[in-house]
């Protein structure tokens, strides 16, 4: 029997043809640019951050824009503002809490969801979209399980998960099920022998509910994952459209140059997920 274990993960940057405009306040873009250094550690712990002023003068806007951005910055704990004292940095990253490979055995693809816990928002049969359908092989309008949960740490939710599953398998497990374990789990316990999985990563913007359960800004950017699994005869098993915020989620790959006469370039050799 072929190693089918392996998920082929692509890449898809391109934004959605529908996606609306941006449209940031120019306060709220400085705030994201501040908040990401502080985040990445470029700005640290206890470090000084530019003043009115000086963030003025660098975006080219008003002091009262500026302002406004840093008063964003102290409402969200990630600076405090004395008089006379300026503004520094009081956030310290977490350390990383999950890690795991999706290059291996799907008890690797398991660990991310070991590591966390659940809340599951929905649970039943919906019909198939045309998305849905393709992904299954089935036709539109068909009956599919549809579950909708929540993925966290004890810092927050850091992804939304959305898994549409042939009906004769969702049969097989109880919502109860999803809430003690993921998703691949409650498939194998019911029989279903998980082979391979086809992932494609990209972004897309966070729309109301998804902001509401995240905790995230309305229209902010999420890192989205589209993955189709199959079974071992080939049949899709499962899709799943997973998002995540991307402070507290990372996609990690490890490279190997190829450089054989034919071709010199990258090549992936390892692959996999890491919480913030």
């Amino acid at each position: 029997m072929p190693d089918n274990s392996e998920p082929l993960v692509t890449l898809d940057l391109r934004p959605a043809a529908d996606a609306p405009p941006l449209r940031t306040p120019l306060y709220h873009q400085i705030y994201l640019v501040l908040r990401q250094r502080i985040l990445d550690g470029v700005l640290p712990n206890g470090a000084t951050v530019p003043g009115e002023f000086e963030l003025a003068q660098q975006h080219n806007v008003s002091r009262i824009t500026a302002k406004r951005a840093l008063d964003e910055l102290a409402r969200d704990g990630f600076v405090t503002r004395g008089r006379g004292k300026g503004t520094r940095v009081s956030y310290s990253a977490p350390r990383r809490r999950v890690s795991a490979g999706a290059s291996g055995s799907i008890e690797d693809l398991l660990a991310l969801g070991r590591g966390t816990e659940v809340v599951l928002l929905d649970f039943g049969l919906v019909p198939a979209s045309d998305e849905v359908a393709a992904a299954l092989n089935f036709r539109r309008g068909a009956m599919v399980q549809r579950s909708v949960r929540v993925r966290r740490t004890e810092d927050g939710a850091f992804s939304h998960l959305t898994a549409y599953v042939p009906a004769d398998i969702g049969d097989r497990y109880d919502a109860q099920a999803l809430a003690d374990a993921p998703l691949l789990v409650a498939l194998e316990k019911a029989g279903v022998r998980v082979a391979a999985a086809e992932q494609t990563i990209g972004a897309t913007l966070a729309d109301a509910e998804t902001a509401r359960v995240l905790d995230a800004p309305f229209g902010s950017a999420l890192i989205k994952a589209s993955r189709t699994v199959t079974d071992e005869a080939g049949r899709p098993v499962e899709y799943l459209i997973a998002l995540y915020r991307p402070d507290r989620f990372q996609y990690r790959m490890s490279l190997s140059r190829d450089t054989s006469e034919t071709a010199h370039r990258w090549a992936p050799t390892e692959a996999g997920y890491r919480l913030l």
